[in-house]
């Protein structure tokens, strides 16, 4: 008898963003096939459940298993009768691959579902006091992840477009990223704010403008994980960590 694949969002860190069905599910597991940036506080909330857990975990260039490999594992456990989660940092449709296991679980047969989560790309700035759309800012977001700065993007089109810029997994190509958008003329001075490990105990924010955010970025010794956020918008950061000091 064929199992079930539940491919699920684990927030942004904060065990609190995790959804009510997100933990549901989680609790009926037989196995969970977790990322690494899952955020510690739920990897220990996982040892609680009685599940068996698989560390499926991929960083730049340092992958415990690759994404074929996972595909295989989640068919084959699915096959073996088990209830699996596919646990994914944030939303496992933002740069999460999600799109493409489904695929593959698809074209084999097997019966899944979708738990959306909370995206890091949203939840970090708000939980840094920057919300990413503002009436009196730009009208528009975009989400780019900062692996592939150099093809597939049109970087003349983003920076003539205005709109918030938010990066992820960009901390690695940040020099690159920030050298295209003022080559093809996105103003130096527009501010940018990167928040390292967002919605953790462990949060740290960094503010410069555009021309000189790659080397306070290298003088911070910024790490990943890191959300990357490009526009006005981070200027309200200011006013709105005075308000929350201030109550």
């Amino acid at each position: 008898m064929t199992g079930k694949v539940y491919i699920v969002g684990a927030g942004p860190g904060d065990p609190d963003l995790l959804t009510v069905k997100a933990l549901k599910v989680l609790r009926e597991a037989d196995i969970i096939l977790c990322d690494e940036l899952i955020g510690d506080e739920i990897r220990e909330l996982l040892r609680s459940m009685k599940a068996k857990l698989f560390d499926v975990g991929k960083r730049a260039g340092k992958h415990k298993m690759g994404q074929d490999e996972i595909n295989e594992l989640m068919v084959k456990l699915a096959r073996e009768g088990k209830t699996v989660v596919r646990l994914k940092g944030g939303d496992p449709f933002v740069f999460g691959r999600g799109g493409e296991e489904v695929e593959y679980l698809a074209k084999h047969g097997i019966q899944f579902e979708i738990v959306p989560g909370i995206t890091s790309a949203i939840a970090v700035p708000a939980y840094a006091g920057i919300p990413i759309t503002h009436r009196k800012f730009d009208p528009a977001v975009v989400f780019i992840t900062g692996r592939e700065w150099k093809e597939r993007l049109n970087w003349k089109a983003l920076a003539e477009l205005n709109a918030t810029i938010v990066i992820l997994m960009g901390v690695s190509n940040l020099h690159n990223i920030v050298k295209k958008l003022l080559d093809n003329g996105k103003n130096p001075k527009t501010p940018v704010a990167i928040i390292e490990r967002g919605c953790t105990k462990n949060q740290r924010v960094i503010v410069s403008d555009l021309e000189n955010v790659a080397e306070v970025a290298r003088k911070e010794d910024v790490k990943a994980p890191a959300v990357i956020v490009v526009g006005d918008v981070v200027r309200l950061r200011e006013k709105i960590l005075y308000y929350e000091e201030g109550n």
